[in-house]
Parts: C-alpha cells; structure tokens; sequence
C-alpha cells in the first residue's frame, strides 16, 4: 500500500477510534461531546467510502457500477435521515426531523455545492486560457448526454411541488420515486462512456495499486465504513436533537445543517478536486446526479421507513416542513432552468450562490414563501428564455442515451478528460 495512501486512511481511522469505544462502551458523558465524536467518526467513515466508491470503477462498469456507486456515495445521509423517519414511526416528535436533513443537504448541493464548482472551474480554465493567449472562459458547456440527468431532475422538480401541496409523503408516492430512480439507473448504465474513469487524489493512489491488492482495500474500505456510520448514524441523530436543547440552539436548525455537512464534505472536496484539476463538467455531474437520488430514493424512502418503525402509511408534515419543501422544490426547479440550454455562466453560480445565502437571513414563513416565488419566477422567465430546450430536456429520460462526450468551458481549447465520477 502505497505510504500516502496509509497515512490517510490511519488518520480517518484514529478519528474514528472514539467513535467506536463510545459506541462498545455505552459512554454518552454529554450530548455536545457525543455530537462532535459521532460526527467526526460520519465524516472520517464518509472519507472512507468515496475514496472507495470512486476507485471501484476500475473493476466495475456500466449500470452495475453507477447503481452500487449511487446507493453506497448516500449512505452517510440516508443513514441519519431515514433513523429519524423510522423513530418517527413510534414516536410522533420525530417527525419534524425526517425531513430536516435532506432539504438542507439539497440546497447545501444547489446553493452552495454547483456555484463553487463552476467558480473554481472557471478560474482554472481561466488561468489556461491566459497562458495560451485566449479569452477567460465565462461559462461551463455540459456535454449533450448530460440532457438525461437534467430530464430527469426537471421531472422530480415537478413532481416535487407534489408534496407540499399534498402536505404529507404518502407511501405510495414513496414507492412511485423509488421507481423514478430505478428507471433513471437503468437509463443511465445504457451511457457509454469515453476514455478510462479519471481518478483524483487519494482514490488515485488506491485505483493505482495491483488488482488483488486494489480489490481487498476497496472492499475493506466499504466494509469499515459502512460499519461505522451505520453504528454512528443513531448516536449523532440523537446526539444533534439532544445538543440543540443543551445549548438552547433550535434543533430542527442543527438536524437540517450540520448534518448535512458532515455528510457531504467528502463529495465537495472531490468535486472541488475534479474542477481543479479542469474537469469541472464531470465536477457538477456529480452533484446533478446527488439531487436526483436525494429527491428519488432518499425522499422515497422516508414514508416506508416510517412504515416499518410502526408508522402509518403516510409520512405527515408540520407547517415548517411544508415550507421547507416549497424552498427546496422551488430552488431545484430554479437550477434547472439555469443549466438547461447546457451551459453554466459564472453569473448564474453567483445569483445561485446569494439567493441561497438570503434564506439564512429571512426566517419568517411569509417571507420564505416569497422567497419561493422568486425562484419560481426565476425559473419561469429561464425557461421561456431557453424554451427550445424545455421538450428536448424532458424526453432525454425516455430516449436512447447518446455516446458520452466531455464538455469544456467556453475559451477552452481541449474538452474535460472523460469520467465516471460516482456520486
């Protein structure tokens, strides 16, 4: 194993260590300790599982791949949100939470997560481009196959207004997504790709080592990981509810962010990696394809998780979650319209970027329902500007997918190395 390789997964591990004697021990000296060690031992375990999960596509492709790679790269959230809807199931207070951490780990991806890309992309074209005598690059071109992902994030985007307008997550409905996500699977693994996968820092190293070896590290590096968030995951729930009431901090506040942030430092620092390195296009697929599992399999599964913790058949919502649906279906439908004619301006990651920094700073239910008008009617006056694109977007998802080529940013001279980064 190469040394910067086990000097990094040494370090997650010894994070982690605490995590792991709290959890054998039944140790819970205080609910903020509890926080900071769970949630330290989900971001070290969440480390684990990227590097993994992004160097086992040099063993396994096609639709095998991105359906082992989309369920293994949520995990870390899934794991916290869908304990809160299954405790839900016998213990109504819990409800309020179920959603909590996959609205704000939507926006987080949105608001914050496809700005920073594009603006890092950006600037590294940007700095190409200068050297070779050529204008700075002012937006992203995305690669026509990217058409499938958007088609399928613009029809979750309208079924999405289902749900705070029905005011619960019936399990039928549940099911319905989970189905949308099978099918975008399969229509998926039909991409071909060009080129080998391009790996990025620490998975590099494991992608680069002798088969056996590789295979070994990659299924241990599943293994702990997963063991670990998974006996994590119910810890630092509790521990983000109990911590709130401990240091007089709104709890729903702490379950919709700062979870979300211990789940996906990983995926960020990696889609940061990607851009830096001028792939930003395979940068911003990955977060595309985040969304589309977050409001697929993950809300799908909130009602049935509900269901089999003792629950009934539907997942209700409190006036706050109907909310906070409404800002995070409204914010989606917002990003797509932006990138549906393919293209990324640096403009709009900025415009993305502040309306997502204002919702920290309008609390108030009536403000924030004008808030989702304004991304409504921003999305609105997008797509009439871009409406030839509306209908090739939407039958993307029913048609035959087409070769897979890299996108560039405009000014590049040499498209993005091809990739399969997994989610």
């Amino acid at each position: 194993m190469p040394a910067p390789l086990a000097r990094r997964i040494i370090g997650c591990l010894i994070v982690v260590l605490p995590a792991v004697l709290f959890r054998l021990t039944g140790f819970a000296p205080d609910p903020v300790l509890d926080l900071v060690v769970f949630g330290a031992a989900v971001v070290a375990a969440s480390f684990l599982l990227a590097w993994a999960a992004e160097a086992a596509q040099k063993d396994i492709s096609g639709a095998l791949a991105i359906a082992i790679l989309a369920l293994i790269a949520v995990l870390p959230e899934y794991a916290v949100d869908l304990f809160y809807a299954y405790r839900s199931g016998s213990d109504p207070s819990y409800e309020q939470f179920a959603a909590a951490n996959m609205t704000g780990s939507n926006r987080l991806l949105l608001g914050l997560g496809w700005p920073l890309v594009v603006v890092v992309a950006l600037a590294v074209h940007g700095r190409e481009a200068v050297r070779r005598g050529q204008r700075r690059p002012t937006f992203l071109t995305l690669p026509p196959d990217s058409r499938l992902d958007i088609g399928f994030l613009a029809i979750l985007a309208v079924i999405a207004v289902v749900i705070p307008v029905l005011g619960l997550i019936p399990v039928w409905f549940g099911l319905l997504l989970i189905a949308v996500f099978v099918i975008y699977l399969w229509r998926a693994g039909q991409v071909h790709d060009d080129g080998e996968p391009e790996f990025v820092g620490t998975a590099a190293y494991v992608a680069g080592m002798p088969r056996t070896a590789r295979r070994s590290t990659v299924v241990s590096l599943f293994v702990i990981s997963a063991t670990v968030i998974l006996a994590s995951a119910e810890p630092f729930a509790e521990a983000l509810v109990s911590s709130g009431t401990s240091l007089g901090v709104d709890s729903y506040f702490l379950v919709q962010w700062l979870a979300p942030l211990a789940s996906e430092a990983p995926e960020f620092i990696v889609a940061v990696l990607f851009a830096l390195r001028g792939m930003g296009v395979a940068a911003i697929g990955t977060l595309i394809a985040s969304k589309i599992n977050q409001w697929s399999l993950l809300v799908g599964s909130l009602p049935v998780a509900r269901l089999v913790g003792g629950g009934g058949a539907d997942l209700p919502l409190d006036a706050r979650q109907i909310e906070e649906f409404l800002l995070t279906a409204s914010q989606t439908a917002m990003g797509v319209a932006i990138i549906i004619a393919l293209r990324f301006h640096r403009w709009s990651a900025v415009a993305l970027a502040a309306i997502f920094a204002t919702q920290f700073f309008i609390t108030d239910t009536t403000g924030r329902y004008v808030l989702s008008a304004v991304q409504l009617a921003i999305a609105v006056g997008a797509l009439v500007i871009h409406r030839r694109e509306v209908l090739p977007t939407l039958a993307a998802p029913f048609q035959r997918p087409t070769r897979g080529s890299g996108g560039t940013a405009d000014g590049a001279s040499a498209p993005a190395p091809a990739t399969r980064g997994g989610h």
